[in-house]
């Protein structure tokens, strides 16, 4: 039995996304032209679900996503245990073969369980852990809400599919993802199951 079924997708494409720049929660960008195509193809394709409540990070590029779900009517919530992971000094900045490097050594601290390792003035994945399970249970606690869309960021996305399925913050890494892919969980009361992974064909 189903007790409850999230639909989680990342935001679509902001140019930073474009070029390849780390955003993090301190960039509060827009979506762009590819961005909003992508919102539009997600809500052709999944306009027809009845969700009874949309969670969304406090960043703006989440909402402009979902926004033509909001339209119709649908209650939303910002919730700030979904906003991304915050790069720190790294947010907005170019890539460089420096931060390149800075970057492939917090990946590899990471998967190696030095999950406390963060860049001046970011989080570091336990930090964002911590926030995420109070949205989460926030986001569980609500009984009447039986079909849910949230729509969040690609590194606090990996860190909550670990946490529901309740493998080690070391396994981030096995969650692929691009803009506005679908990740659609169930809940049994007992046990999260990862029922559509990785799901892109909205956007082909």
């Amino acid at each position: 039995m189903v007790i409850k079924t999230l639909y989680i997708v990342r935001h679509g494409q902001t140019d930073l996304n474009k070029q390849g720049i780390v955003q993090g929660r301190g960039m509060n960008t827009d979506l762009n032209d590819e961005g909003r195509r992508q919102a539009d193809l997600f809500f052709k394709a999944y306009n027809n679900v009845a969700f009874d409540k949309i969670y969304i990070s406090t960043l703006k590029r989440t909402q402009q996503s979902i926004q033509g779900f909001i339209d119709k009517g649908i209650p939303y919530e910002k919730l700030e245990g979904l906003d991304e992971l915050a790069w720190g000094v790294h947010e907005g900045q170019a890539s460089t073969p420096e931060t390149k490097a800075a970057f492939l050594q917090l990946m590899r601290d990471w998967t190696a369980g030095r999950l406390d390792v963060k860049f001046e003035n970011g989080e570091s994945p336990n930090e964002v852990k911590a926030r995420q399970e109070k949205a989460l249970d926030h986001i569980m606690s609500q009984p009447d809400e039986k079909t849910v869309l949230i729509c969040m960021h690609g590194r606090a996305m990996r860190l909550l599919l670990c946490l529901l399925t309740n493998q080690p913050l070391t396994k981030m890494e096995s969650f692929p993802h691009q803009n506005l892919v679908l990740y659609k969980v169930t809940y049994d009361g007992d046990k999260f199951d990862i029922v559509d992974f990785n799901n892109s064909i909205h956007l082909k």
